[in-house]
């Protein structure tokens, strides 16, 4: 017995590397594809009631579909002006930072190496990308047929999750289920939606009124993005310093409405009326948990790890609540 266990077990782990060998280069949509299933299901399951299964999952992945082809037209036209206008204005944003907190040659070196080091990621990541076209189209129809796949077989796919719970592990599974739902719900449904919204408003702002080309306005839009995500900080760190161009260009007029245009969509107004309503601490999350494993997890693992790393921080609390409870 012992040594058919021993041979299944080996031909099991044999499985398991060839199945990861096959999926690792495809990881990234795969649970991209996810992340947008579990933000949307909700509004799948109303136009279901309406028009149907099969017909509101094939509206939104047509959806979904025309986003992405105007992503890959958007990648090839401007992403290597957007990579140097991003690192530019990071490394404006550093200089202002170093102006306004402390003055320390060891601060100032560790900001000039973070910009380095985001510049040479930026570099490697674009460069990737820049030369494989074709790649990139793959794992763009990857993500849209697993986008189509799991908003059709949801139910399917909740019920062999639950069905693989060992029964005496169960209220530990279930609680750690429960964890990431939690930081799922908080992370994509709120706080990324809400800086991903201000992001594109802060493109249009800046490309609208004529402050910075396209490729400029989509590096601002991003840091926007990055911002509204440290405490403290946000949109207005970005558009401010717009007005003021407008206003040292003697463009009054457009400068107050670019002022205004900014203090209701972008940053302080949506801030007062809707993250109250998307609150973290509500919800019970950790700002601290959640920013170093956005961060974290965006050095590690690139773009899904602004998705892995707070929800396996998440989890990580969740096992350490459950030791502690056992110890005592």
């Amino acid at each position: 017995m012992r040594t058919e266990a021993a041979v299944w077990a080996g031909i099991s782990i044999v499985i398991l590397y060839l199945v990861w060998k096959v999926v690792q280069p495809l990881v990234s949509p795969i649970v991209i594809a996810l992340a947008l299933v579990y933000v949307t299901y909700p509004l799948h399951s109303r136009m279901s009631g309406k028009i149907g299964e099969k017909k509101s999952a094939m509206i939104l992945t047509g959806l979904l579909a025309v986003l992405s082809f105007l992503f890959i037209f958007g990648f090839v036209l401007w992403v290597s002006d957007v990579k140097k206008q991003l690192v530019n204005y990071l490394g404006m944003f550093f200089n202002w930072l170093q102006s306004v907190t402390v003055s320390s040659p060891t601060v100032n070196e560790a900001l000039t190496e973070i910009t380095k080091g985001i510049e040479a990621r930026l570099g490697t990541y674009v460069a990737s990308y820049t030369y494989s076209i074709p790649k990139l189209s793959l794992e763009v129809f990857v993500l849209i047929f697993v986008y189509y796949g799991g908003l059709i077989n949801a139910h399917a796919i909740a019920e062999g999750i639950y069905s693989l719970i060992p029964p005496e592990n169960e209220g530990f599974v279930m609680r750690l289920i429960d964890e990431a739902k939690n930081t799922l719900d908080t992370l994509l449904k709120s706080w990324l939606t809400l800086s991903v919204i201000k992001g594109s408003l802060t493109v249009l702002g800046f490309w609208g009124f004529g402050i910075a080309p396209v490729s400029g306005a989509i590096a601002l839009g991003i840091l926007a993005v990055l911002l509204e995500l440290l405490p403290f900080l946000g949109g207005w760190t970005v558009w401010i310093p717009g007005a003021i161009y407008l206003a040292h260009s003697s463009q009054w007029g457009t400068a107050l409405l670019f002022a205004i245009y900014s203090a209701t969509f972008i940053s302080p107004l949506p801030d007062f009326f809707l993250a109250p309503r998307m609150t973290l601490r509500r919800r019970g999350l950790n700002a601290l948990i959640s920013l170093l494993g956005i961060f974290g997890g965006l050095w590690a693992f690139g773009l899904v790890g602004i998705i892995i790393g707070p929800v396996s921080l998440g989890l990580l609390t969740t096992v350490i609540e459950e030791w502690k409870n056992a110890v005592k």
